[in-house]
């Protein structure tokens, strides 16, 4: 795990074996501060994931640029976070 700038926690987990995608995945989720977000490298999609996160969090998948799935996860009462993602994907805020 690196943190690239103050707001992203970027997570390359594109080489790892079952669990240990989805528990550093949520172990990164639940150290967030506020106005932080995971980037979350994967070589497929993490499908177990999203029901583990559960409502306090939120998630946005879209397909990689250098890996095959890129997935954004930031307390759902984190404004700030939810805007650099959206900006980050191209939405707006």
């Amino acid at each position: 795990m690196s943190d690239n700038t103050s707001s992203e926690i970027l997570l390359d987990v594109s080489d790892l074996e079952p669990p240990e995608p989805l528990v550093l995945t949520l172990e990164a989720a639940e150290q967030l501060k506020p106005g932080q977000y995971v980037r979350m490298l994967h070589r497929r999609e993490p499908c177990m994931l999203f029901g583990e996160l559960g409502e306090n969090f939120s998630h946005y998948q879209r397909e990689g640029f250098t890996s095959a799935v890129e997935v954004f996860i930031w307390r759902s009462d984190d404004t700030v976070a939810g805007s650099t993602v959206r900006a980050i994907v191209g939405e707006l805020p």
